[in-house]
């Protein structure tokens, strides 16, 4: 882990403790394949450690959306140098899963919500935000500043 990685202070809580204060996770990772691999693993393993078992659907449900917004922020929003950043946020009550992965191309920002265009059926890819639009309760864009934007969404976990 690098020094920008914040985990919970519970190790694993049971499904009893979902109601527990609000947890964070964030880490930058390096605008590369490799670092979208990592960013949907390291997603899975803290929502197994915050109770969500890696063979959960809430558990595959939430990697696929990481997976998806990261392999774009790799995709289309690199800039040589510069990382993307990852954060989870658990909020409970629900509990719903804030997921936020910021890259730093401000200027490329995807279509919004209830505007992503259908990708030509003869192309291997463009189906990402579909995705995520189909299986979070919301997502949007948030540019908080002008040298970067994020893409984020959520999901009901239970």
């Amino acid at each position: 882990m690098n020094p920008d990685t914040a985990h919970s202070s519970a190790l694993r809580p049971g499904p009893a403790q979902h109601t527990a204060p609000a947890r964070h996770f964030t880490i930058l990772l390096s605008a590369t394949p490799r670092g979208a691999r990592l960013a949907r693993r390291l997603a899975a393993e803290e929502l197994h450690r915050w109770g969500w078992p890696y063979d959960t659907e809430a558990n595959r449900t939430a990697t696929l959306l990481v997976a998806e917004l990261a392999a774009n922020a790799v995709r289309h929003g690199r800039v040589r140098g510069r990382d993307f950043r990852l954060r989870l946020t658990l909020r409970p009550g629900g509990p719903a899963l804030r997921i936020e992965v910021t890259d730093p191309s401000p200027d490329r920002v995807p279509p919004a919500p209830g505007a992503v265009p259908p990708p030509s059926p003869d192309l291997e890819s463009g189906r990402g935000l579909l995705l995520v639009e189909a299986l979070s309760t919301h997502w949007g864009t948030a540019d908080d500043d002008p040298y970067t934007k994020t893409v984020w969404c959520e999901v009901a976990l239970s």
